[in-house]
């Protein structure tokens, strides 16, 4: 295990707690936040692979309200491997909580694949998706409009209403732009293969990166192969995905502040979320 250890936030929390933390308020809420990822990291089949030393100080800053704005987190990864099914078991747990506290704007998710460009005329001048993605590589960040990503993150950031973009993961190729309405909220949520290169990894608070083996990423790339109709281009598209992620994507994990496992069980990821909400019902006296 690397990143944050029990032994380095100890010796924090000892050697100057109000240098680091400020606020007696604020070391209660680390504290709590401590023992809660401590108990996950230790535990078997665990959802952390690092924790980076700053998270923990970082949480308690937007629990306590000392950071009073929007909180934007990044999740990246190679394809398949899990980044998708983590924030959408995250989303689905926190809006499961706001729905039975009849809250609303708590969470934003932005899919940066909606950010592809579109190429609908390619794949009919190709006569399939499986022709144009031979000769078309969508495993490079040039395929996506990642400055417009920015450019609505920073819009819902500041308050602003945005319509996002909708792409067809089908196999047309097709984006439908002005498709989706979203309103500023508590969370931005975004995820993508490449959410932490350079053009937009500093738009985020929180940097993710899930991790997965190669056996079990290959197995998940095959299957949505077959649900996107890759048919005979299936091996190919997947040698060049992976060639691409070790340039492009994989590099970009020593940005995270946070290494996930994709293949830990996901009820342990919900679990996680809902200890981390009770922490808050806790600070704010939610009921």
């Amino acid at each position: 295990m690397t990143g944050i250890t029990i032994s380095d936030i100890k010796a924090k929390q000892d050697n100057g707690s109000k240098k680091y933390y400020g606020s007696q308020n604020l070391i209660y809420i680390k504290d709590r936040l401590f023992k809660l990822f401590s108990e996950e990291m230790n535990s078997p089949d665990s959802i952390f692979i690092k924790v980076n030393d700053n998270v923990i100080g970082k949480i308690a800053s937007f629990i306590s309200g000392d950071i009073k704005r929007a909180c934007s987190v990044g999740i990246a990864g190679e394809t398949a491997s899990g980044k998708s099914t983590v924030t959408f078991d995250v989303i689905d747990k926190i809006n499961e909580f706001a729905a039975s506290r009849n809250l609303s704007d708590i969470i934003t998710r932005i899919n940066i694949d909606d950010y592809y460009y579109d190429r609908s005329e390619m794949v009919q001048a190709a006569g399939s998706f499986a022709e144009f993605a031979k000769h078309y590589d969508l495993d490079i960040p040039e395929a996506l409009e990642l400055e417009l990503m920015k450019e609505h993150m920073s819009r819902l950031m500041k308050g602003e209403d945005v319509y996002l973009p909708k792409y067809d993961m089908s196999g047309t190729a097709k984006r439908y732009d002005n498709y989706t309405l979203v309103k500023p909220s508590k969370i931005i949520i975004s995820e993508g293969l490449f959410a932490l290169t350079d053009k937009i990894a500093d738009a985020f608070d929180f940097k993710i990166y899930v991790d997965v083996s190669v056996h079990a990423q290959k197995e998940r790339f095959y299957i949505r192969a077959a649900e996107r109709g890759l048919g005979d281009s299936t091996e190919e598209v997947y040698k060049n995905a992976s060639r691409k992620a070790q340039i492009y994507v994989h590099p970009t994990m020593k940005k995270a502040d946070i290494i996930l496992s994709g293949e830990a069980c996901r009820e342990n990821y919900k679990n996680f979320i809902n200890k981390l909400i009770s922490i808050i019902c806790e600070i704010h006296d939610i009921a």
